[in-house]
Parts: C-alpha cells; structure tokens; sequence
C-alpha cells in the first residue's frame, strides 16, 4: 500500500506511531511497527506443525514478508522515478505502508500504484520459472501439507496471490489507487475518489455478504477493513479539496492571547481559564521563545506544581509557518506540532493555527462551497 502526505521535511515526530528500528532499501528507511514482531513469532509458532520445522516455517513467513517489503520498494521506486521521495516504508502485521511526501498527479499515481503488485507478480513468475526450470511442480498438496521441501513453489503463489490481492479496485489496496488514477485523468480528484470509494463500498458489502453467510469472518474483517479504507480516503482527499487554493493567512488565528517568559504555571493556568484557547506562544520582549499546550501545562503544574515557570515546561522546537504558505502544505506540520503552529511574517508573530480553527474554516469553506453550487430560487410566478 502507499499513502501520500503534503510535501514537508519530516521530523522524528511525524514517523508513524509505534514503529521501532530502522534498516534503508532503496536508500528508503524502512521501520518496523512492534506489532510486526508479534505477527513475525505468531505466524512462526502457528506454522510449525507437522512436517514443516521450525526452522523451515520462519524461512516461510520470512520469505512473505520480504516480498511484502519488496512490494513497498517497488513503489518507492516509482515514486523516486516520478520525482516523489518517499520518508518511509512502515511494516504491519497487514503488509506494509509506504509514505510520500505529496500525492502523485493522476498519471504518476497510476504508475506509483501499479508498481507493488508488478513486483510481486515479477517474483511469483521468476520463481514459478525457476520451479519448473529445474523440474519441479505446483500441487495442491503444497498447501494441504506443507513441508520444508516445498517452501519455494508456496511462496511463488503467495507472490501471485498478493499482487491479485492488492489489485482489488478498492481503497487502501493498490488497486483502488489505479481506478481513482484512472478516473482522475477526465475528473477532479475528490469526485474520483468518491467514485472508487462507492466501488470498494459495494466490493466490501459484497465480501461481508457472502462472509457471514459462509461463516468466514476473516472475510467479514477484510470487508470492515475495505470499508474503513474507502471512508478514510474519501475523508482525507475531500479536506484536501477544501483546503486547495487555500492559505495560512486565511485560516489561522488572529485575535490570541500571549504568556511572558517569566510568568509562572498559575498565572498560565489562569488564563487558560479565563479564555477558550488552548495554546500560548511565551514571549520574552519581542521574541517568541517557546509554545506552551494545555496538555504540557497540566502535566508541569502535577509534577513541578503552580510556582514553577512556563519556561520549564514550554516547547521550544515549535511549528513555525508563514502566512502565503499553502494549507494543505501546512496542515501535517501543524498536526505533527501538537495541533499547533505559530504564524510568523519574517521574525514578527502575525497569528496562530490549531486544528479547531482549521477545522471551523473548512466547515465554513464547506458551506459557502455548497452555496455557490445550489442553483438560485426561482422567482414566484405572478398570472
């Protein structure tokens, strides 16, 4: 799978939750979610039966998971080829997650998408190639009985297998990401997306159909799973739509209250009561020296108590944005600072930007949208 964010430089912050350890493919660092390494021993400890040893069964899953990662190196790749870099490639137990630094037009993500699965479908005929080259054969019994012997033909179906799976026309999978690129290239990119979205609505309605009447939940989980994907997708390209054309100046906050650099937790516990803002920039004379949260203030005041300074307990690595700088570029550096970014003109504070006012002025953008496109009342008809 691959997701893409707005062009940005990415910081220790913005790396996925969760993911531990770092190796580089492609020049791409690859990190590992923790939850990788509990499926890598689940799936060992579930496959070491019968005629298959252990040994042979964690070369097995060790085999599909490089293919997976070979997958998300193919789309780096492609990415790099059209001039996206990649930040990272994340493994999960579900296979694995490559982010962009922005979203490929129509006809790079066309390409950007098909690459995973051309890989594994690259590595499942190599193997079947080299299978039958050396007189070997595919059978049935492979995977009735798996044995040490015959490791190499299941991982050439697996390889198959995946790159089938990942061209279902439905969101998060690949697939989906070729219909909307597809579609894109005659429409607007959020009416594309709502399109392959219906689409893999109806795929995963039919899937959880047929899933419960089989008593295949492992279906019914994927369906949930091609569900959520589309509203997910839908959601995120539809804010992205409202943000377009959109600018810093245009959204953030103009009207804010400040802290002094000397001033203690009291005094800005009390004006976090007096107010409804949750974030206050720390000045000291005419420079802004830090940030401080609602969420940092409560926990200085419980460790340190009330007398303590803001300037203990304040963020001093703050987002910092400028007011001409696009929203959509500006969004995922605000979201990455906590949920808030302060707005300089050259070295002068001009304003502030959370994820409450940004959502209000999207809901607002939303409506005068809407308005725009109703057709007007028609005028009563006098006989």
């Amino acid at each position: 799978m691959v997701v893409s964010m707005p062009k940005q430089q990415q910081t220790p912050a913005q790396r996925a939750p969760g993911a531990v350890g770092i190796v580089r493919l492609f020049g791409v660092p690859v990190r590992f979610h923790f939850t990788f390494w509990l499926a890598v021993v689940w799936l060992i400890y579930m496959g070491a039966s019968g005629s298959q040893t252990l040994a042979g069964t964690a070369l097995y899953v060790i085999g599909l998971f490089v293919s997976v990662l070979l997958h998300e190196g193919g789309h780096a790749l492609a990415a790099r080829r059209h001039g996206i870099p990649t930040l990272e490639i994340v493994m999960l137990p579900l296979g694995g997650l490559a982010r962009l630094e922005r979203q490929p037009k129509p006809a790079e993500e066309f390409w950007v998408a098909l690459s995973g699965p051309l890989v594994n479908a690259v590595l499942g005929a190599g193997l079947l190639g080299g299978i039958y080259a050396t007189g070997g054969t595919i059978a049935l019994s492979h995977w009735q009985q798996a044995t040490d012997g015959n490791i190499l033909p299941r991982l050439a179906v697996a390889n198959l297998a995946l790159a089938l799976f990942n061209l279902i026309p439905a969101f998060p999978m690949d697939g989906g990401r070729v219909v909307r690129s597809l579609l894109a290239a005659r429409r607007p990119v959020d009416v594309a997306t709502r399109m392959t979205s219906r689409i893999g609505t109806a795929i995963a309605a039919l899937m959880a159909l047929y899933g419960l009447l089989s008593a295949n939940f492992l279906l019914v989980f994927f369906a949930f799973f091609v569900y959520v994907g589309a509203l997910q997708e839908t959601m995120a390209t539809s804010q992205q739509a409202l943000m377009s054309g959109a600018s810093v100046g245009e959204a953030m906050i103009t009207d804010y209250r400040t802290l002094n650099h000397g001033d203690t937790l009291r005094e800005a516990a009390a004006l976090l009561l007096a107010t409804s803002q949750q974030d206050f920039p720390v000045v000291a004379g005419d420079r802004v020296t830090g940030l401080l949260s609602r969420a940092a203030l409560l926990a200085a005041m419980a460790a340190d108590g009330p007398e303590a300074f803001v300037a203990g307990a304040m963020d001093r690595d703050f987002a910092r944005l400028s007011p001409e700088m696009d929203l959509s570029d500006a969004a995922p550096l605000m979201a990455a600072g906590g949920n808030c970014a302060l707005v300089f003109e050259e070295d002068r504070l001009t304003g502030m930007l959370t994820a409450e006012n940004l959502s209000e002025f999207l809901i607002l953008r939303k409506i005068r949208a809407e308005r725009a496109e109703a057709p007007a009342p028609k005028e009563p008809h006098h006989g």
